[in-house]
């Protein structure tokens, strides 16, 4: 590849950041907290684990708007994805008290 190439790819490069409005970053991060605090101060297991879901998903567009696509992956993977299954795949398992 000649420089000049590789310089105009790197233009490009930096030219496909995401650009959005602050006042919809701020939601997203407002909503991202409030669907946290809910998912801790819940005492019902399954809308907890729904609510931490919910607010992994939205944590993995935060780290997409900020420039951090793979972070974003494996949030949006991992963390909204297999631990929410995880989980409630385990209170689906769980025996009720008081049943034997």
């Amino acid at each position: 590849m000649y420089p000049s190439e590789y310089s105009n790819r790197e233009k490009e490069n930096v030219e496909m950041s995401v650009q959005i409005d602050p006042l919809i970053g701020m939601i997203i991060l407002l909503a991202t907290t409030v669907f946290l605090i809910i998912a801790i101060e819940l005492k019902e297991l399954v809308k907890a684990t729904i609510a931490l879901g919910i607010g992994s998903a939205l944590l993995a567009s935060v780290f997409y708007i900020l420039d951090a696509p793979y972070a974003a992956v494996f949030e949006l993977s991992v963390a909204a994805g297999l631990v929410t299954i995880l989980l409630l795949s385990a209170i689906g398992m769980m025996e009720k008290e008081g049943t034997k």
